[in-house]
């Protein structure tokens, strides 16, 4: 989602058309402001280690670590996932705290629960129907990977029929992956193509587009794919699969979130920033929030642009809390 325009308009607001309504890939534009991105690597490990020392002053602060759950997209991408474990999944998402931590909260705890509930998408109709068993349809949105997630190496066709597929039973938001063979050859016109009809057959869901950063080898394809992709209509903008062998890293997360401030100061649209893989502690989750407030301004500490894929980090944040409660 994005503030004040959507990105849907600006797929069909902005810039060429094509016969068909999509828009054209812009690569004198593209190149134009890719050419003047360019990221020092010693430069932006010193600002990283900045956000890790603002997240260390932040781990005795009860709200700010409620407040990390609620952009948790608690997430189970496993060949044995069954229909008994999703459940259990949507379970703790709806109420992920125990007794004594809500009452340390107060009325507070009443707003804490996942942003979302992430899954395969043949297992997208197990979210839809427990919700409706809690009657809480809304509370929480459902995403699930697609698009031949996670590689990517598919034909066209099936990665849009399995979108659309996973958007007729139900999912709300859809994480795709981009074609990582044309970034790393700087074929850009492919990767934004893809994703602009990819964005199409989301429909109503929201599109959050993974960049599989361990892959694209430099920040420059790093910034020039987050282009690409927002150019595209991506309402968000996610590190990884979790699949890769390097997967969310604060550095990288920090040429994403400078490209989607640069995105948001020439367009006016507000695209959602996403990492994912392998943040597993509170600590590390708020170095990920210091980074979007530092960046992208506290407009972005909000669910509807900043989520955290995650499968064990809502357990280290509980200790947390708990500990908290002792102390």
């Amino acid at each position: 989602m994005v503030f004040g325009i959507t990105a849907a308009a600006w797929i069909f607001s902005f810039g060429p058309q094509s016969s068909g309504g999509r828009r054209q890939f812009d690569s004198i534009a593209f190149d134009r402001q890719t050419s003047k991105a360019h990221f020092d690597d010693k430069i932006v490990k010193d600002i990283c280690e900045g956000f890790q020392k603002h997240a260390k002053t932040l781990l005795d602060k009860r709200p700010e670590l409620a407040s990390l759950i609620t952009y948790i997209d608690l997430t189970t991408l496993a060949g044995d996932d069954t229909p008994l474990r999703v459940h259990g999944l949507v379970d703790k998402a709806l109420e992920p705290l125990d007794a004594t931590i809500r009452g340390q909260l107060g009325t507070a705890a009443d707003a804490v629960h996942c942003g979302a509930v992430c899954v395969y998408p043949a297992r997208v109709a197990d979210v839809v129907n427990r919700l409706k068993q809690h009657r809480q349809g809304n509370r929480i949105a459902i995403a699930s990977v697609a698009a031949g997630f996670p590689s990517g190496q598919y034909r066209l066709e099936s990665r849009l029929l399995e979108i659309q597929l996973a958007v007729q039973d139900g999912a709300t938001e859809i994480d795709i992956v981009i074609n990582r063979a044309a970034a790393l050859g700087g074929d850009w016109k492919t990767v934004h193509d893809e994703v602009r009809d990819m964005k199409i057959a989301c429909g109503p869901a929201h599109m959050k587009t993974i960049l599989a950063t361990g892959e694209l080898q430099t920040n420059d394809n790093i910034y020039k794919a987050s282009w690409a992709s927002m150019m595209a209509g991506s309402d968000f903008i996610k590190t990884s699969t979790g699949k890769e062998t390097v997967n969310a890293t604060l550095p990288v997360s920090y040429v994403m979130c400078r490209a989607i401030k640069d995105f948001y100061e020439q367009t006016g649209v507000r695209v959602g920033f996403k990492p994912a893989g392998g943040i597993r502690t509170t600590e590390e989750a708020l170095a990920f929030r210091c980074l979007i407030e530092e960046v992208l301004g506290k407009e972005w500490l909000t669910p509807k642009l900043f989520r955290i894929g995650a499968s064990s980090l809502l357990g280290d944040i509980e200790t947390s809390l708990r500990n908290l409660t002792k102390a």
